[in-house]
Order: C-alpha cells, then sequence, then structure tokens
C-alpha cells in the first residue's frame, strides 16, 4: 500500500493525547457547528471561529494580516508554534481553517485524523474549560497567494481546458439543487458547474470514521476515475471554499500535487456573476 506524499501533515488522536500538555504544541478546534467547542473539546484545545474570526465582516475575504496577528496574539499562537487542527464533518472546517493559515503564512499546520468525531468515538476525555494560554506578539512576514484561486484565474483557467474539481454533491453540480435553499445567505441564482469542472464530493476522500482514505484509495478516486495527474494545475471550488479546502489537502498533501488553488469565492461567488459561463448535464 503507497504512503501519502506528505505523511507528516497527519497526527493520530493518541499523538494529540500524548502531546496535549506540550508548551510547543497548540490545538485548535474548529467546526461549522460554532457551539461543539463549548458543549465540550480536547484538554488545552483553543477555538477558532471560521465565519466570525477568520473572516472579514465588512469584506468578503479573510482577515488581513493585522486582523490574523491580533488573533494569534491573542490566543496565545506564536509563530513557531505546530499547530494540529481538528473538527467536525470529518475535519472540512479543520481544513478550511488550515488553509486560511497557510494562506496567510503559518508554517507548522497539521490535521488530527479523523477529527472530533473519531476523538469522541474513542471515548477519550472532552472538557468544558476554556483553554487559557500566555498572550504572544505574532506577527505576519509573508503571504501565500499560490494556494488561492480568483475568479479571473478560474476564467483562465477555464480557457486553457485545466482540470477543475467540483467537491459539491451531485445534485448541486447539476443544478437540480441549490444549495441557498439550506443556506440562503450564502445562495446563488444560479444552478450548475463551471464548465470543465468534474464532481468528486468532498466526503469521497473520507471513510465513515471520519479518517482520510488510504493513497491508494485516493488515488484511484482523483487520478484512476477522473484523470487527474501529478503535474496537472488544479482548482478545487464548492459554494464558499470549505468543502473544497477538504480536498485541497487532499491533493497537495496527502496525494503530493504541486500545483492545487483552493477557489474560496466559489459558486456563491461563480453562480451570481454577470456573463460567466456554466454548465448543466
Amino acid at each position: 500500500m503507497a504512503e501519502y506524499a506528505n505523511p507528516d501533515v497527519l497526527v493520530s488522536t493518541q499523538w494529540v493525547a500524548d502531546h496535549i500538555d506540550d508548551p510547543n504544541i497548540v490545538i485548535v478546534e474548529s467546526d461549522e457547528d460554532v457551539l461543539l467547542y463549548e458543549i465540550g473539546h480536547i484538554k488545552n484545545a483553543v477555538k477558532v471561529d471560521w465565519q466570525n474570526e477568520l473572516q472579514d465582516q465588512l469584506v468578503r475575504d479573510y482577515v488581513g494580516p493585522e486582523k490574523f496577528e491580533k488573533l494569534m496574539s491573542e490566543k496565545g499562537i506564536s509563530n513557531d508554534a505546530t499547530v494540529v487542527f481538528y473538527g467536525d464533518k470529518s475535519n472540512w472546517w479543520a481544513c478550511y481553517a488550515l488553509w486560511t493559515f497557510k494562506v496567510l503564512g503559518h508554517e507548522k499546520c497539521l490535521i488530527m485524523n479523523g477529527g472530533r468525531q473519531k476523538w469522541v468515538e474513542e471515548e477519550r476525555e472532552l472538557t468544558k474549560d476554556v483553554a487559557s494560554r500566555e498572550k504572544t506578539n505574532y506577527k505576519v512576514s509573508k503571504t501565500d497567494e499560490s494556494i488561492r484561486a480568483y475568479r479571473d484565474d478560474v476564467s483562465k483557467h477555464m480557457a486553457a481546458g485545466k482540470p477543475m474539481i467540483d467537491v459539491r454533491s451531485p445534485k448541486e453540480y447539476s443544478g437540480e439543487l441549490l444549495h441557498m435553499e439550506a443556506y440562503p445567505q450564502e445562495g446563488a441564482l444560479r444552478g450548475g458547474h463551471i464548465p470543465g469542472a468534474a464532481n468528486v464530493p468532498w466526503a469521497t476522500a473520507a471513510n465513515e470514521d471520519g479518517t482520510f482514505k488510504s493513497a491508494d484509495e485516493l488515488s484511484d478516486i482523483y487520478e484512476n476515475q477522473k484523470g487527474l495527474k501529478k503535474g496537472d494545475d488544479v482548482v478545487a471550488y464548492c459554494r464558499i471554499g470549505e468543502r473544497s479546502s477538504h480536498t485541497w489537502f487532499v491533493l497537495k498533501y496527502l496525494l503530493g500535487y504541486e500545483s492545487v488553488r483552493n477557489y474560496d469565492g466559489s459558486w456563491t461567488e461563480w453562480g451570481n456573476l454577470v456573463k460567466a459561463p456554466i454548465e448543466k448535464p
């Protein structure tokens, strides 16, 4: 069985349990359900609210370097800290947080394989005590836009016939379901997908226990079934970029693709964009 291209980016629940009091390790919980942390979380874990803390409240974008510095300093995260992310929904929101941290230049980012689900299913300890860490003086020295795609990038990518992965459900991909029915604040006027995009729902890459599928299984899904090749320049998208960050993580770190970008504008932007072409079956 093949190994992941970068196996060191994943740590087990046991590894986290063994390092739970390590001052150089910061455990971060990021969930879709932002109340889960209050119900119970891993000891010493800090909460990062993807909606109210990682997203700018006035501009549709992530927080800029100055706000990220302030957030990290208040959370007690230093520049040289190793941050271990976990969360609900097979770590889709943990991957979203990790991708944002990477865009803003944080180097040492890991994922706890299996996320919150696996920790709970193993009946490991949860606490309601809010972690208290000493404030730091975090500084953003660089950002990494190479892992992010904007709408103009996607237009050029589409025109060049380069591969795109639409990680939404088949009904969203076909246009049968407008996601605004479930998330009206994140809806699009049109249903369908970006021309040329292949549909690989994000959860295809996850096992029932929330862990990532093996390297061989992932290779079969994306390469044997969808025709991707290691040298491809790939763009992944979903509705607002959260589910596609999970696929971005799989392609970049687990399969080792050097050029893969997350289009966080995703269908909420593209489906509302004047003159942007769409495709339906």
